[in-house]
């Protein structure tokens, strides 16, 4: 295992000046995003909407805040922290979420979720549900895990999986009176969405800070988006999604969607997606950062202000990144804040920004990575509202996702079986 962390004389950085209404490009990569697993689901036909006719929403720009004491001056050094072991022996971990408490809870690509707990994988797993979950693809499984905000008093958890059919199943299950346990039969069927290839599953799916759940969806597969679901508003696909479980048994949408009225499906929260392969908010701003693989040349990550309606159309199929890919026209497309060729990897693995105490000098950075390369990214707005961006480590982890702990503690997930936490060198 290699970790190089760079030190500020030989960092390659590329400040991208962003005037008011844009989030620009950077780096160059390459990327497919990393795969999951196989199981049994029951059948659930996908749940539609009706949409009306109705004109498009508008929204917020991705405006970036004027930098204030929630971030620091510049990102630090690399070398005066490292990446330590916290567990191992995982197979294909993808996820890692907490519960509000000192937990950790490992979500492993071919069904099963484990909990760590003061440093031990305890057994049984927390749940273990392979015999409904698919993985026979590279990029299908159980791919993401969230809790309720107020799990304290529900006990109630989601995953996003692929079930044997090849459909991704978001669905929500309860803890058993035994906290490290869950109810395997406690199964409830959310959203059930067809996809028509293997691929591009997306997988994430985390509560914002207005307590919806979004849920991010990639394009279907193949490649190019033959379909075109990436620009399409009649089909979850290529989305970022937003719903609210909490109104009906099932779900509701809010009535603040984008196309609640009519015009697209009305779960839909932005577009224009390709594979989000994770995305986070940042705890203290609201700020949503989402990661999207490429096709052939550019990796990108993109940014919603806290502030953001929704309705954001960030580019696919139209543009790889900010390139154009199947055609010129431009429309009313968001740009990346950030993208990389495929020249410094082949599949970007979104991150979090950093909100622990215990790494003051790290307030605001946000951290991604390259799941072929293994390099580790800083971005971080500085105070003329442009982006720094640093390659802080070069490691041979395939990363597959980074975490937060209840108390912010950062990890990072090695797709070969591992985790890792951010720590200052003793």
């Amino acid at each position: 295992m290699v970790i190089k962390s760079l030190g500020r004389t030989d960092l390659r950085r590329l400040f991208v000046l962003l005037p008011a209404l844009v989030a620009c490009n950077l780096f160059s990569t390459i990327g497919e995003a990393p795969t999951p697993v196989s199981t049994l689901a029951l059948p659930v036909p996908e749940i539609t909407s009706t949409p009306a006719s109705a004109p498009e929403p508008t929204h917020t720009p991705s405006l970036m805040p004027t930098p204030t004491s929630l971030w620091v001056a510049s990102i630090p050094e690399p070398e005066d922290f490292q990446w330590v072991l916290v567990a191992s022996d995982f197979q294909r971990p993808v996820d890692l979420a907490h519960a509000g408490d000192k937990r950790l809870f490992v979500v492993e690509q071919r069904g099963v979720i484990y909990v760590i707990e003061g440093g031990q994988v305890l057994e049984p797993p927390f749940l273990d549900i392979r015999e409904r979950v698919n993985d026979r693809g590279n990029e299908q499984g159980l791919l993401g895990l969230t809790f309720h905000p107020d799990y304290k008093n529900n006990g109630f958890f989601y995953v996003n999986y692929t079930d044997v059919g090849g459909r991704t199943a978001v669905s929500r299950f309860q803890v058993s009176e035994n906290p490290n346990q869950a109810l395997a039969d406690s199964e409830e069927h959310i959203l059930n969405i067809d996809q028509p290839f293997a691929n591009h599953n997306g997988g994430g799916l985390k509560f914002g800070p207005d307590g919806f759940l979004y849920i991010g969806m990639g394009d279907g597969g193949s490649g190019g988006d033959p379909r075109g679901n990436g620009q399409r508003l009649d089909t979850l696909l290529g989305k970022m999604l937003r719903i609210d479980v909490d109104a009906q048994d099932t779900y509701a949408i809010p009535a603040e969607n984008p196309f609640a009225s009519g015009g697209g499906r009305g779960e839909i929260w932005a577009y224009g997606l390709r594979n989000p392969w994770r995305f986070s908010f940042d705890s203290a701003t609201g700020d949503l950062y989402i990661a999207d693989v490429g096709q052939r040349a550019w990796e990108e990550v993109n940014f919603q202000a806290a502030a953001s309606t929704g309705g954001e159309n960030y580019g696919w199929n139209i543009r790889e990144g900010a390139h154009p890919f199947s055609s010129e026209d431009t429309l009313d497309l968001i740009d990346p804040f950030a993208e990389y060729s495929h020249d410094a990897g082949c599949s970007v693995t979104g991150g979090v920004v950093v909100r622990n105490a215990s790494l003051p000098t790290w307030r605001g950075v946000y951290l991604y990575a390259d799941y072929c390369s293994g390099i580790v990214w800083g971005a971080l707005r500085t105070t003329e509202g442009a982006w720094e961006i640093v390659i802080l480590y070069e490691t041979d982890f395939r990363i597959s996702s980074f975490g937060e702990g209840a108390d912010g503690e950062i990890y990072l997930l090695d797709h070969g079986s591992a985790v890792y936490r951010l720590e200052p060198r003793p």
